[in-house]
């Protein structure tokens, strides 16, 4: 987890898929350095078709669908979504970063957070196995007596990859802002709570509407 100084001319290649799994500070350092947006985008793209099939476990509002077809929607949509969800984060602590007197610039930032992605395309393979094996069970996984095994196994994996996704940020956010690890921690769980907050209210206060709406 040690920064990564060496000069350009020095630098060997690195595969951002494997090395941000034990070297998300170095990783981040290449990206910053080496890669474009557009390489950012795709590893984003990735990523989110992962964390987007987690959708497909019991889909509400669209039971209409085939299941394949809302898991095309995921990968078509992916992009989209891995765009719109880093460039927000990387705003936020692109922001939250100046106020430790983090050095980092916007692209810095939204180059190293898509590493953040990498993890979860670990849930490809999962899904895809869940879709082929038991479509049923990820459309209703009620429709069982018992708990699908997939279903505690893909919720395992998905808190297992949530957690060093966190720790992946840390490391981006350190690494982009130059500036220590405890100042990154806070830069990224400061506004994390500051929303969790601000979501919380406005949950309470549209339900007490909805509640007050139905009363009438």
């Amino acid at each position: 987890m040690d920064n990564y100084n060496d000069t350009p001319q020095e630098r060997p290649k690195v595969n951002p898929f494997l090395s941000v799994w034990l070297h998300p500070k170095q990783t981040a350092r290449y990206m910053i350095d080496e890669k474009s947006i557009g390489f950012a985008i795709l590893i984003m793209s990735i990523g989110y078709i992962g964390s987007s099939l987690s959708g497909l476990i019991d889909p509400k509002f669209m039971t209409d669908f085939s299941l394949w077809i809302l898991a095309l929607l995921c990968v078509i949509f992916a992009p989209i979504a891995g765009i719109i969800g880093t460039s927000f984060s990387t705003l936020i602590f692109w922001l939250f970063g100046k106020l430790f007197k983090g050095t980092g610039t916007f692209s810095d930032l939204f180059k190293g957070l898509s590493l953040t992605a990498i993890p979860f395309i670990v849930l490809i393979p999962l899904y895809l196995i869940w879709l082929i094996t038991s479509p049923e069970t990820l459309m209703d996984t009620n429709s069982v007596d018992t708990i699908p095994w997939l279903l505690l196994i893909t919720g395992l994996v998905s808190l297992i990859l949530a957690i060093w996704s966190f720790v992946i940020t840390v490391g981006v956010v350190a690494e982009a802002h130059e500036f220590e690890i405890w100042k990154a921690i806070l830069t990224v769980i400061i506004p994390s709570i500051i929303l969790f907050i601000i979501f919380f209210i406005f949950f309470i206060i549209l339900m007490f509407g909805i509640i007050g709406i139905s009363m009438m």
